[in-house]
This record gives structure tokens, sequence and C-alpha cells, in this order.
């Protein structure tokens, strides 16, 4: 330790205090930055903890060491080659005509890793791409053409009505049927739960980004796009009949003899919005007549249980962008990101300390994790 000479003792310090205030006030800032995130100073709002935990209660039980939603799926690996095309939207370094190599994730929409496919009327895509240039592109894509609601209070409140009632282990119909007359955007939605075709495998379902993003190109350009994974593997339909007697990890085990005889293929369909399109409510389509991109090829070639896979510890935030792509002024885009990076924070916790494998008793349940 250095000495101090008799005298500069008190002046050393006007001259720290400064520089201490300085550091302190920061230090007071950050502090109340986080605990107004955790919404510690309005209980009353809504936080990313307040939304996961109200998935856990719709799941009827916290299966821990899982993802919150989408628990159940598979890992798969592959390569994503770029057409060329979308560099006039993009400067992205994927969409040069090159192949880059993702970590996915195909799943099923609900929070309990052993649900029944043949149940799941949600089905989805999650990748994360790994440029040359050092750079990840995440996405999380589904089934669904576009989101059942407009705005994140009423995403809350959509998984709150869900939420099984304690007496009778079901969603209460009248909670339901409440929301459904608040929020009249969400009749579109579950017509398409309704009336769309299932798809007897993962390789034949499309997959949609339904939020919207921004793609810049190399000249600056700003572009506002959504995309979707088309599947180059022919579509069938599921029958009633045959969902009720499919077995429960049917899509799996297709999937596996499915890449044993060759990869599966999906076009990346970029779409680009003119002015006047909604962005910021991802449960408006844009129309079917605007401008469509090829912009590459996703080729999944091998897949893995989750539970050993290179996906397991993967948070597939839908924000994590490369150069040339950007993130829209879709609020529920921002609230996914938040509520992902809870999700995983909280089942890695479940992992750390032991608790993963103490979810149900079921024997199953050792060593499966997400």
């Amino acid at each position: 330790m250095s000495e101090i000479e008799p005298g500069a003792t008190s002046s050393t310090h006007r001259r720290a205090w400064p520089a201490l205030l300085s550091i302190t006030l920061i230090v007071a800032a950050v502090a109340l930055a986080f605990a107004w995130v955790a919404g510690w100073l309005t209980p009353g709002r809504l936080t990313p903890q307040r939304f996961t935990n109200a998935i856990e209660a719709g799941n009827g039980q916290i299966y821990r060491g899982f993802r919150r939603a989408h628990a159940k799926g598979v890992c798969v690996a592959g390569y994503f080659e770029g057409s060329g095309k979308g560099v006039a939207l993009s400067s992205a370094a994927l969409f040069a005509p090159v192949r880059t190599p993702f970590v996915g994730r195909l799943s099923i929409g609900g929070g309990s890793p052993y649900g029944l496919d043949g149940k799941a009327r949600v089905r989805s895509m999650a990748l994360q791409l790994n440029s040359a240039d050092g750079q990840q592109w995440r996405m999380a894509m589904n089934s669904f053409p576009f989101f059942a609601v407009s705005s994140v209070q009423a995403f809350y409140e959509q998984t709150v009505a869900n939420a099984p009632d304690p007496t009778t282990g079901t969603p209460d119909p009248a909670k339901q049927a409440a929301f459904a007359t608040a929020h009249p955007e969400f009749a579109r939605f579950a017509d398409w739960a309704k009336t769309a075709p299932w798809s007897t495998s993962w390789a034949n379902t499309t997959f949609n980004g339904v939020n919207a993003f921004r793609f810049i190109n190399g000249s600056g350009e700003i572009h506002n796009v959504r995309w979707s994974m088309l599947p180059q593997t022919a579509f069938e339909a599921m029958t009633p009949e045959q969902r009720a007697t499919v077995d429960s990890d049917f899509l799996s085990e297709d999937l596996q003899r499915r890449l044993v005889q060759a990869p599966l293929r999906w076009t990346m369909l970029v779409i680009v919005a003119q002015p006047g399109d909604p962005t910021s409510d991802p449960s408006q389509a844009w129309p079917d007549y605007r401008q469509h991109v090829d912009v590459g090829t996703v080729v999944i070639e091998s897949s893995t249980p989750q539970d050993t896979g290179a996906c397991r510890d993967i948070n597939y935030d839908p924000l994590v962008l490369p150069t040339g792509v950007t993130g829209s002024d879709d609020p529920i885009l921002a609230a996914r990101s938040a509520v992902y990076a809870v999700s995983f924070n909280r089942r890695e916790h479940d992992i750390a300390t032991g608790k993963a494998a103490a979810a149900t008793g079921d024997a199953k349940a050792q060593g499966r994790r997400p």
C-alpha cells in the first residue's frame, strides 16, 4: 500500500468525493433499473417473470429442467444455403450463395415434455445459424400463419384464461369465452385452429416467423419483412382417426425414418411489406400478393434427442440477430425475447441445482433435459 504524506489526506478525500458520488449515483441508477424491470417498484406491472409464472401455471405443474413452453422436441443440425437473392434485401452474410451451419430444434406446443404429438395443434422450428464471420441469427417459428392476439397484455390474458382450473384440471370455459369476447382478433386464430389441416410430419409443415423484422441492405435501404419456411416435402393431411391413434412420439419417429433416407429441406421465403402493412401487430397477416423472395434453403441432415443434443442449452431468443437484420416495432417480439430469457435462466438453475430429474418422479425424467 502506498503511503500518504501528512496533511494530504483531507485534500485527497475532497478530490475523491465527486468521483465516489458519481459512481454511487451510477450504481443506484442501475439498481433502480433492475428493480423496475423486475417489477419490484411497480407490483402490478406485467413483467417477464410474471408472464413466465403464468405459463408455468398454465402447464398445470412445473417441469423442472425443461423449457416452460414447447417443452417437447428434438435437436436437429444442418445448414442454410443462401440463394444470393437475399443480398438485395439484407447485408447478412448468410444470404450470399454460401452454406451456413445451424443447430436447431423441432418441437410441439405445450409445456409438458411428455405431451402427445397427436394432440399438439402447434408445431415449431427454431434455428441458431452460425455465420463464418462469427455472428449468430436465432429464429423461432411456428406452424400458425399469424399470432393469436395483437398485444403483450392480450397474450398474457390468453395464457391466464387457458390455465387449468384446480378443481377440474381443465380450463374454465367461462374465462376462455370472456377472453375471446374482449379480444375479437382471436377469432381468426380460433378459426385457423379448427379448420386448417394437420400435417403428418414435421417434414411437411410450414413454419412461419409471424413477427415483423427489418432487413437493411448494403446501401442502407430498409425493408420490413416476415418469412416462412416452406417444406419441399409434399404435404399430407392427418385424419381425425390418425390423430387419435398415432404413437405419442410419432413426429420424432417419423423424422428419424425420413433422415435415414435423405436430408430434409425447406425454402426460406421472405415476404416484403409495403407502406401501410402493419408491423406492430402480428395478428394481422399481410396480403398474399406482396413480394416474395426465395432467399435460400434450410437443410436438416441429422437429429438427436434434446437431452443430449447441442440444442439443449440454447435460448432461441428471436432478437439475437446478425448485422443486416433488426427487430421491428412489434412489442410481442420484445416480450418473447424477455420471457425466453427468464425461462432459460429457470431451467438452467433447475439443472445446476439438481432439481431437473425431480419434476414428476417418473423414471423417464432421469437425465432428460431441454
